[in-house]
């Protein structure tokens, strides 16, 4: 049973409708990368599978054990976030929120949870750090283990890489791409980079003046990703 999935939603905003007829499934495992031109309904998407927005038709229907209070989303920094002045483990921890209940204060587990992510993220040595002194890429890294906190089945990410060096952005897909192959975490990830979209996702979601959702195989022949290009966005 697929984990997530789209039935013919219609999606916009102030009685505007930016996208129609949209369906797509993901599975447990899956890596799936969502791409499109600009104002093209991306992070709007994104923000209906969340429970963020309401469809104007159609549904979303979770599977597999999921809920939507359990899925884990890294949302486009904004300046305001990347001058928080709180620690690394502050923040991190901050992530098991959702799972509280009504509990007033973190438990064990809790703590345990967010140790292990801090050292899957390889931020060690980073924990006691004010967040608003680190770099934009350990920043990332940072709100990555805070969204592990929230779930270790799903990921949602909108633009993970926006504004890193290109140093930095390699390793921000390969931490990613870890996530998913030695963990099993389902990915779904809007970027720009059709490039990268094509070498880590296994699934490919294009939205915009024509829809395309399959494999990156199927993808790179289909008249979706030639009228988007396939050197870039």
């Amino acid at each position: 049973m697929a984990q997530l999935k789209c039935e013919n939603l219609s999606l916009g905003y102030d009685g505007t409708e930016i996208l129609s007829g949209l369906s797509f499934e993901v599975n447990r495992g899956d890596y799936l990368c969502i791409v499109g031109e600009n104002g093209s309904g991306k992070t709007t998407l994104m923000k209906t599978i969340l429970g963020l927005r309401q469809p104007l038709s159609g549904k979303v229907v979770f599977g597999d054990g999921l809920k939507k209070n359990s899925i884990g989303y890294l949302p486009q920094q904004t300046d305001v976030q990347k001058d928080f002045p709180a620690s690394v483990w502050e923040i991190v921890l901050s992530g098991c929120q959702g799972g509280m209940g009504l509990r007033p204060f973190y438990n064990k587990e809790d703590k345990k949870l967010a140790l292990e992510n801090i050292e899957k993220m390889r931020l060690s040595d980073l924990k006691k750090r004010c967040y608003r002194e680190l770099s934009g890429g350990q920043q990332q890294r940072v709100l990555l283990a805070r969204a592990l906190c929230a779930t270790g089945d799903i990921l949602l990410l909108d633009e993970p890489v926006a504004g890193l060096d290109p140093k930095v952005t390699a390793e921000m897909y390969e931490i990613i791409s870890s996530l998913n192959r030695d963990y099993n975490t389902t990915i779904i990830m809007i970027s720009h980079d059709i490039q990268a979209a094509l070498r880590y996702a296994g699934k490919i979601l294009h939205i915009g003046d024509r829809v395309f959702f399959g494999t990156k195989e199927e993808y790179l022949e289909s008249e979706a990703s030639q009228s988007f290009g396939k050197g870039g966005a």
